[in-house]
């Protein structure tokens, strides 16, 4: 029987219901806290965070179980607690508060609003006593509780002010397009490449120092610049990035799938939470290094990957989860680690070859925080299997077998730990992300595995997510309810994954739903008088302002994708409306993204096709299917692809296509084709051919 409960009791949200026992009279956003705030007269304090959140859960029990602390917050605010995955529309808008107060953020984000919903102070953690030059969290109460009943004044100006901040930030990096012959250009691209390598860590792969992200988008930028350049620079720091994720603590060893990011420099101590979006975005990074190098490593992590996806974030239904903790028995980290007698006792005499191998020591490799206890190894590889074979005395193959056998028993015990929470609610644009994946996964492994559970998710979020065969959409489902009007990355993440999915099934279908539901976007998101998307649709009214992300962050911001899927679908459909929004888009940040690139990943890559032009491709035929996923086994980054048994006047691109006994390949541009070839490698002819032209 819990001593306390409160109106988080009824969300499905784990987040939330991990809160719904807190003294903290703790309110889901909407209608009845806001309507409270006002009739009370009380600050709102707005504390956001997410399951997997490692700090949140710290906070949670340092301050959120305390007795006294609920009841200053009680006595004194309306407490609302917001899941970000299930309201991210809310956490850009705080987040952007918090930093322009502070200069940082992060989560657990703690801010405080007025009545009437605008931020006037706020932070990220905070201690129950002083630490960390931090203030502590009774004091930050009892200080915002003084300014706003005894400054009301200053602290509706302040909130005033930053609200007005928000909203003229709103197009920071935007400027009137630039003459697009000014922008597409090599040497352009050349400074975007420059600019990326400037940050470059040439010792231990990725970008910038501790924390370390994947920004997979700056990893294909330069394996696609790579392509078109020959640059070996770029691909030498693209695969470099990778390898060590892969090999790092970063990687589960073990389980397969990847952390969210690195603490430090070397990718060997993650924080612990595995998010689908991040194991989506790798699984299509490696899926296109394997095709550029067809290395036998990235291969097998895509497999090991999605397997993880399929046992541990996968629903019954087809769906796929949110995340996994970083946390379990209260302690980050603890069902990943392995103290070096555990690894012994499971392995026995193979043991000594497996711990030297991924630096399994007594001493160990991890202490968490600023515990002092010792012997926890995070499992990682410090040298290939190559070097590790000839230095041990032991054959490659041999080592193989040996080191998949230990995998295979350390994660059959590791099964029998207590489990870090599951994330069960199911994310449209996530899903989008994964589905995405899964396409490109079939693209460079041929995998028929991946191409059906495409399909089936593609068929669950189509069913689950839409609103009443309408071309609109839901943002998160669980227990058989969908809710939450979709946000712009719910729509574009589906409207990508729908382009992709035409390409490996040939089912034009998913084509022609991904240009409804791109109509759909534009009626309900588009800025008037402006190329880009707000974040939330039209009519919405429980937002202080419309916000428009254009940042390549963790996941690409819905604008980027939104401007690749108007640029494809315009040459699928030719629409040249479509086309010029896209330009325009591009253009306006043009600068920016020359400038950021790491920032701007999608963008840069955008601008790569856009200046290097785009293959339009289309197989007719009988048996083009086979000859099809032939083709999507080559690196060919800047494509369309159609292909059908007859021409298909609906399609630009499959119109007045003869059909053949034997399946063809046509190599178009501007809709205008070379003769068709009815081998890969004569079309491979064509390319190079066309490459040299270019």
């Amino acid at each position: 029987m819990h001593k306390f409960t409160n109106h988080l009791i009824h969300e499905s949200s784990p987040y939330l219901l991990q809160h719904s026992h807190n003294p903290v009279d703790w309110y889901p956003w909407g209608e009845a806290a806001l309507k409270a705030a006002k009739e009370q007269n009380k600050p709102i304090l707005v504390s956001i965070g997410y399951a997997a959140c490692h700090w949140c859960h710290v906070m949670e029990r340092e301050s959120f179980e305390d007795e006294a602390t609920a009841q200053i917050m009680n006595e004194h605010f309306i407490n609302i607690k917001i899941d970000r995955e299930e309201r991210p529309d809310l956490d850009h808008i705080y987040m952007d508060a918090v930093q322009a107060m502070t200069g940082s953020g992060g989560w657990p984000l703690n801010v405080f609003l007025t009545p009437e919903g605008k931020p006037f102070y706020g932070g990220t953690y905070f201690p129950p006593k002083r630490a960390y030059n931090r203030a502590s969290w009774t004091e930050i109460l009892a200080g915002v509780s003084e300014a706003f009943n005894e400054r009301r004044d200053e602290t509706d100006a302040q909130a005033e002010t930053l609200t007005n901040h928000l909203i003229r930030s709103n197009s920071f990096g935007i400027q009137k397009p630039d003459e697009p012959h000014t922008l597409f250009s090599k040497e352009k691209l050349d400074e975007a490449f420059q600019n990326i390598m400037k940050t470059a860590d040439k010792e231990w792969g990725g970008f910038g120092k501790a924390p370390k992200f994947p920004q997979t988008f700056t990893i294909e930028f330069l394996l696609r610049y790579h392509y078109t350049t020959h640059n070996t620079e770029a691909m030498t720091q693209a695969l470099l990035s990778l390898d060590k994720m892969i090999e790092g603590g970063i990687y589960d060893q073990v389980g397969g799938g990847f952390a969210r990011y690195s603490t430090d420099n070397e990718w060997l101590a993650p924080h612990f939470e595995k998010m689908l979006y991040d194991n989506a975005l790798l699984v299509s990074v490696l899926s296109e290094a394997y095709l550029l190098t067809k290395e036998k490593r990235y291969r097998e992590v895509i497999d090991e990957t999605i397997a993880f996806v399929k046992r541990e974030l996968l629903h019954s239904q087809k769906g796929f989860y949110s995340a996994l903790d970083a946390d379990s028995e209260g302690e980050e980290g603890k069902f990943y680690v392995w103290s070096l007698d555990e690894v012994k006792e499971i392995l026995g005499k193979d043991a000594g070859i497996f711990c030297s191998y991924y630096d399994i020591t007594a001493q160990g490799n991890w202490s968490e925080g600023t515990s002092l206890e010792r012997g926890k190894n995070i499992l990682r590889v410090k040298t290939g299997y190559k070097e590790f074979s000839e230095t041990n005395n032991i054959a490659v193959g041999e080592l193989e077998i040996l080191l998949d056998k230990g995998r295979k028993k350390l994660l059959e015990e590791r099964n029998k730990r207590t489990r870090p929470q599951l994330d069960d609610k199911i994310i449209l644009s996530w899903n989008g992300l994964m589905n995405t994946a899964c396409s490109r996964a079939f693209m460079a492994t041929g995998n028929e595995e991946y191409r059906k559970l495409a399909i089936e998710n593609m068929e669950f979020l189509l069913d689950k997510f839409r609103i009443s065969h309408s071309n609109e959409f839901n943002h998160t489902w669980k227990n058989e309810l969908a809710k939450y009007p979709a946000f712009l990355d719910d729509y574009a993440f589906l409207i990508e994954a729908l382009i992709h999915l035409q390409e490996i099934t040939s089912d034009t279908k998913w084509l022609t739903t991904a240009r409804e539901i791109t109509q759909f976007v534009i009626d309900y998101f588009s800025e008037p008088g402006a190329g880009f998307f707000y974040y939330t649709k039209a009519g919405q009214e429980d937002v202080i302002m419309r916000k428009k992300e254009v940042y390549d962050g963790a996941v690409p911001s819905g604008n980027s994708i939104m401007a690749y899927n108007l640029y494809r679908l315009s040459i699928y459909f030719d629409k040249k409306e479509w086309r010029k929004r896209s330009i325009e888009m591009l253009t306006s940040l043009g600068q920016a993204i020359l400038t950021y690139p790491t920032s701007f990943g999608i963008w840069a890559c955008l601008l790569q096709e856009t200046a290097e032009g785009t293959l339009e491709i289309a197989i007719t035929g009988k048996d083009h299917d086979k000859l099809r996923n032939e083709l999507l086994g080559y690196y060919l980054p800047h494509r369309v692809l159609m292909s059908s048994v007859v021409e298909n006047q609906q399609f630009p691109l499959l119109a007045g296509k003869i059909s053949y006994d034997k399946p063809v390949i046509y190599l178009c541009k501007d809709f205008v084709c070379q003769q068709p070839v009815d081998t890969i490698t004569r079309f491979m002819s064509l390319i190079d051919r066309h490459k040299m032209g270019n």
